[in-house]
């Protein structure tokens, strides 16, 4: 047996998502819900807060409803990394959609950054937002290349200025020396997501908004009242007549969307925390405390929170959490975290916790509207930013017709041969695909 995972089995760090233990979430007030709204938003996450903050400014009436609790779901259990850029790379993007289109998704992306950056300046939302920049490191030689050759087409095609990291050079950003090499963009940002996703909400209720907690919603139903279209929403506090519903469940997609549910992957990420680190140490493993990722599919993303832990999160399991998937997932984060700083062996991790990342099958970000409902998904990893400028782009949408949004106008794939209907049967699969492609690719 190997003695460092029956040491750690011993220690297991608490089940806890550290991010909120470092907030208090705001408490809506009690109250019944309202018999009519202008619209209904599904989901307290990133994006349906988003948008009711900007919808409840234009002086719509909105209602927020949630399963669970405010920032329940992913919002609150991701990485923090507010980044710029797409899952698929820039060459990818081309080939698939053409230069202009993938023009306006990178210039978005962009935006996305500064969306966020506005939010938290103009709420006055405490939450550690800083511009650090991300750094994405070089698994093989060939992806090291690969990164020269997208530098060069985003500078060209994008005026957008990437930084490569030589091997030799990599010191100056990590305290690693297991990687080919770097790519950096000084544009993207660090926040605490779960002070974050509080400080929307707060926001979206100063606004106007009423947000239901633990709410759960059985389905939609179209239906006319005083001989205005719309929709009735039956949930477990019951009914509610919207002119119109937007969808912001990302990787909690359920049953009452069967449309929009059958084209996201739930997907697991899994995240461990280690104990407050030495200054020196925490100087060492990340010079300009950037937020890091490797250029594997099966990847890890790591940095450092603002009390000077180590995050260190990846796929380890692809089946969403559970207790046994949060341990397993544990162990192995564990391992490879030393693998990439074996300064961190005799540290101590403090929290361990999973959630659930919404993949399309083209891994992409969706937009628009499916059988008359607005919905907005399908971040892959760069959810805290993208989801709240999706948040945004549908609020103007839904209140003054379509925006100049790129993602509501690509093709929205669903599983091939329709062999798929929201249970993803073909996880283990896929994660013994990816694992092959990350060592032959």
């Amino acid at each position: 047996m190997n003695p460092v995972v029956n040491a750690f089995s011993y220690l297991m760090p608490q089940e806890l998502n550290y991010w909120l233990t470092t907030v208090q979430m705001p408490i809506p007030p009690t109250q019944p819900l309202p018999e009519a709204a202008d619209i209904a938003i599904i989901g307290a996450g990133f994006t349906g807060l988003s948008a009711a903050l900007a919808l409840a400014k234009l002086g719509a009436k909105v209602i927020v409803i949630e399963s669970q609790t405010i920032g329940w779901g992913a919002s609150s259990r991701n990485g923090g990394m507010v980044l710029t850029g797409l899952k698929l790379g820039v060459n990818q993007l081309i080939s698939k959609y053409g230069r202009d289109l993938t023009r306006r998704m990178y210039a978005a992306s962009l935006e996305t950054i500064d969306v966020v950056e506005r939010i938290i300046k103009e709420e006055n939302i405490a939450c550690d937002f800083a511009r650090t920049g991300h750094l994405e490191l070089a698994c093989k030689q060939a992806h090291f290349d690969d990164y020269a050759r997208q530098v060069d087409v985003i500078a060209r095609e994008f005026n957008h200025q990437l930084r490569i990291v030589p091997r030799d050079q990599l010191r100056s950003e990590i305290g690693s020396d297991i990687y080919y090499g770097g790519m950096v963009d000084e544009i993207s940002a660090a926040v605490n997501p779960a002070r974050y996703v509080a400080g929307l909400a707060a926001a979206a209720m100063r606004a106007g908004a009423q947000i239901s907690e633990h709410t759960r919603l059985h389905n939609i139903q179209r239906q006319a009242r005083t001989g205005a279209p719309g929709f009735r929403l039956n949930t477990s506090r019951g009914p509610i007549w919207a002119r119109n519903v937007f969808v912001g469940t990302s990787g909690y997609t359920g049953v009452a969307t069967p449309a929009l549910r059958k084209k996201v992957i739930p997907i697991g990420s899994f995240i461990i925390t280690t104990e407050v680190l030495p200054d020196a140490l925490a100087r060492e493993l990340s010079p300009r405390n950037r937020q890091i990722y490797d250029s594997k599919n099966y990847l890890y993303y790591y940095r450092l929170t603002p009390d000077n832990r180590m995050l260190f999160g990846g796929r380890a399991a692809f089946f969403p959490e559970t207790s046994h998937t949060i341990r397993k997932s544990a162990e192995i984060l564990r391992r490879g975290m030393i693998e990439v700083y074996p300064q961190l062996r005799d540290a101590k991790v403090e929290y361990v916790w999973g959630g659930t990342l919404d993949f399309c099958f083209d891994m992409m970000p969706h937009a628009g509207q499916i059988d008359g409902i607005y919905f907005a998904l399908g971040y892959a990893g760069h959810g805290v930013a993208m989801a709240t400028y999706q948040g945004q782009q549908m609020a103007q949408w839904i209140a003054g017709g379509k925006t100049d949004n790129p993602f509501t106008e690509i093709p929205f794939p669903g599983a091939p041969l329709g062999l798929y209907n929201g249970t993803p049967w073909f996880l283990p699969f896929a994660g013994a695909y990816y694992k092959v492609l990350d060592w032959v690719s």
